[in-house]
């Protein structure tokens, strides 16, 4: 028995990093779309997962160069629904739209901070503070937060005397 196949516009994340597919020119990609009529479905209703493949190369350069997981994405093409439950529905896609860029991920270990012509990586399991002039030039390590300017001022004029 055939799945009924239908064209359909759906906005959802991406999950992951979309991936070449088993052609040239192809993309695949899964989406999650959250229900978003909260007046109208059960609050427990799941999120929809969509496996979606494109073979125009234009998506696909899209998809594959610029595209990132946590990007917000209006798709559109042919919806399969599976036919084993449990799996997703397959979306080929004909129209690609990004909707919404990912915000950078957060790095919470580490922390950069500029101090005039000089940077420093804190590092939350490390008390040693690494130091670099902003141009990349490695001044040194203090031992601690409280030791970056000593260490500063000794790269700027020598030892003291």
């Amino acid at each position: 028995m055939a799945s009924p196949q239908t064209h359909r516009a759906i906005d959802g994340y991406v999950d992951a990093i979309p991936a070449p597919g088993t052609s040239w020119g192809t993309a695949t990609f899964d989406l999650i779309h959250s229900p978003t009529d909260a007046d109208r479905i059960a609050p427990d209703t799941p999120d929809t997962v969509y496996a979606c493949t494109t073979a125009d190369p234009r998506i696909t350069e899209v998809v594959l160069r610029e595209v990132e997981p946590g990007d917000l994405l209006r798709v559109t093409g042919t919806l399969l629904q599976p036919d084993a439950p449990g799996a997703p529905a397959r979306l080929t896609v004909d129209a690609l739209e990004v909707l919404g860029i990912a915000p950078l991920p957060v790095l919470y270990d580490l922390v950069l901070e500029r101090w005039g012509n000089y940077a420093t990586v804190f590092d939350a399991d490390r008390d040693p503070v690494p130091v670099f002039t902003v141009d990349g030039t490695w001044v040194g390590e203090a031992a601690n937060p409280d030791a970056i300017l000593d260490l500063i001022d000794t790269f700027e004029n020598g030892p003291a005397r």
